[in-house]
């Protein structure tokens, strides 16, 4: 059951992230006028969806919170890394971004790294 904590704290942060760069990318290119990018920044924290992703920090810092109570920092903090894992899968699914070798292989390496972390 403690695990739960760090996975609310994985699943929390990735849906923030997903949720911004999708507000993000409907939302167009940053404006060059120092007025107008505050509009287009207040527009966006007004956004209810951006809103969800703030809150969605909020709970995974509970979660963060709820983790530390349980796990020494040095054994739950490496598993956080996995959150690159589902944002670079979530974005090449839902953003048909590109997956390239160097990405693959910085995947690997977190993995790896997660489960060596993990045992020791």
């Amino acid at each position: 059951m403690d695990y739960l904590y760090i996975l609310g704290t994985i699943l929390f942060t990735v849906y923030g992230q997903i949720i911004t760069k999708w507000q993000v990318g409907l939302a167009g290119p940053m404006p060059a006028d120092i007025g107008e990018k505050i509009n287009f920044l207040t527009r966006l924290v007004h956004n209810p969806w951006v809103i969800s992703s703030l809150t969605a920090a909020f709970l995974a810092f509970l979660c963060w919170v709820g983790a530390m109570t349980k796990f020494e920092l040095s054994y739950a903090y490496p598993f956080t890394s996995l959150s690159f894992v589902l944002v670079l899968i979530i974005s090449v699914i839902l953003f048909r971004e590109t997956v390239t070798l160097p990405k693959i292989l910085g995947l690997a390496f977190i993995i790896v790294g997660t489960v060596l972390g993990s045992r020791g």
